[in-house]
């Protein structure tokens, strides 16, 4: 049995599905039997014969998509916050910017004609791809619950649309966002249309599953995993002491409960959106791989690094890791930061602070400029990550969840530092999956499930998640991190203390 799975990042507008896709090439086609899609949380606008509408005052319909991390609509989301809604219990007490329901706001307040009043269908993205596969506007439930602010238990709540001035969607019984919601994994409709089969080089009617956000199906391709013979304490505990963290771009830290835990700052928790008959709590750092790219290309020695990690046929990251290597000398190499410290919001703080108008900060620097004094500064923004999640799991903890080992998987985790620096700063064992591209993995599993390979989504995890590495903490250094974790959340509230002293009148 193959599963194709198509995963669609960071678009600028609606993608249309590529002919000739290589993922099939030199495969039966008649092998593969289901298909399943994930995709960032980005906005897609269609109007009502589900073309693109522009999302933008260029008015260019082919940029039709607000990205996920796009924080254009931060008025809305304040005054949405004002109205300290029922809802908002459900996204960790405070709304983020970067969910749907701020970004709708913007597009009524600033593009009413060209946008707004023309609208016939707004999709998360992954439900877009669905629709796009076959057909059908029915809607994930992962998207509706974790982004749109839908209920598993109760349904959309009028109140609250209202409330925000967003009376439109009621009125029409939230035909545009969403009104026929399925779980993940959910076959869709007659599976893949004649015309969408063209186009991605396949056989129509394969099964296509209702959607997962890609965090989401990146835990779900991780969590589930069987970790018998690798020396694990989670091995005789629950699935509910694991958290999945999918690192690229930004961080998502997954845990899932039996019922329902409420953490400030964290978003959730959300019944089912992941994992079925489980409640999940989301925490996320905005920036991390974005974050370190930011901090390393930006530095007076990058082009220096290029070179040299060219000469060498290596990444930048790679030969930073070996460098710091061969500069530490005798300490362990994350003492190289005792006296540079990082805060990592440079983007806002999405969780536990959900603080939006946080700022990055960096302490201890040097007129220095050299290749040695940018690896530290990557390895303290490393580490400022990994505290990060240290912060996360510790607000998390402290709300009711029992959290004991970590599993990573997206493009950071094939980084052997960032891997390490959270073992050893969290105090907890990181799990690798065998698969490193996770997400796809979690799609997969849809695929599967709509097929009908397997009859549950747990079943299919346990039998598609494998493990393939276990990295443990150092725990000699732990004094060490304990003292770093200290003067991180110095540095947040020193940040709090400068603003209040500028705003003092």
């Amino acid at each position: 049995m193959h599963l194709l799975v198509c995963p669609f990042n960071f678009p600028l507008l609606s993608p249309p599905f590529s002919p000739n896709l290589k993922v099939v090439q030199g495969i039966d086609l008649n092998q593969i039997r289901g298909l399943g899609f994930d995709a960032t949380c980005s906005l897609v606008v269609l109007d009502k014969q589900f073309r693109p509408l522009p999302v933008n005052h260029e008015e260019d319909s082919h940029r039709n998509v607000i990205m996920w991390l796009d924080h254009r609509a931060v008025s809305q989301v304040n005054r949405i916050n004002e109205t300290k809604h029922s809802v908002l219990q459900y996204v960790g007490g405070v709304m983020s910017v970067e969910m749907q329901a701020p970004k709708l706001l913007w597009l009524k307040e600033n593009l009413r004609e060209t946008c707004w009043d023309k609208a016939g269908h707004f999709f998360d993205l992954p439900d877009f791809l669905s629709w796009k596969a076959t057909g059908v506007t029915a809607r994930s439930l992962c998207s509706l619950v974790c982004k749109w602010t839908y209920s598993a238990e109760r349904g959309w709540d009028d109140s609250f649309w209202k409330m925000i001035g967003l009376e439109d969607f009621v009125a029409d019984n939230y035909s545009k966002i969403g009104n026929q919601v399925l779980p993940p994994g959910a076959s869709l409709g007659n599976g893949l249309t004649p015309e969408a089969a063209r186009d991605l080089g396949l056989l129509p009617g394969i099964a296509v599953a209702a959607s997962l956000i890609d965090a989401h199906a990146g835990g779900l391709g991780v969590i589930g995993a069987d970790v018998k013979g690798h020396g694990l304490v989670c091995e005789g505990q629950p699935v509910t002491s694991r958290l999945a963290v999918i690192c690229g771009t930004s961080s998502c830290h997954m845990g899932i409960s039996k019922d329902p835990i409420f953490v400030p700052g964290v978003w959730g928790p959300y019944f089912s959106a992941m994992v079925p008959g489980f409640w999940l709590n989301e925490g996320g750092q905005s920036i991390t791989g974005k974050l370190i790219d930011h901090m390393v290309e930006g530095h007076a020695a990058f082009p220096e690094l290029q070179v040299k990690a060219t000469a060498r046929c290596q990444s930048v990251y790679a030969y930073l890791n070996s460098h710091l290597d061969l500069i530490k000398k005798a300490q362990p190499v994350g003492f190289l930061t005792v006296d540079l410290h990082v805060w990592p919001d440079f983007h806002g703080n999405r969780s536990p602070l959900a603080d939006l108008t946080l700022k990055g900060m960096v302490t201890g620097l040097k007129l220095s400029q050299d290749l040695d004094d940018l690896a530290i500064l990557y390895l303290a923004t490393v580490q400022a990550i990994a505290l990060g999640t240290r912060f996360i799991i510790e607000a998390m903890e402290a709300a009711g969840h029992s959290i004991s080992t970590l599993f990573l998987c997206g493009g950071l985790s094939k980084n052997p530092l960032f891997v390490q620096m959270h073992a050893d700063i969290t105090g907890m064992p990181v799990v690798l999956s065998q698969e490193v591209e996770s997400v796809l993995v979690g799609a997969a599993i849809l695929g599967a499930c709509a097929s009908g390979d397997f009859a549950s989504v747990q079943e299919a995890m346990a039998k598609m998640s494998k493990v393939g590495k276990v990295v443990f903490p150092r725990l000699q250094d732990k004094r060490y991190y304990d003292k770093k974790y200290q003067v991180f959340l110095k540095l947040v509230e020193h940040q709090k203390e400068y603003l209040a002293i500028m705003n003092d009148n």
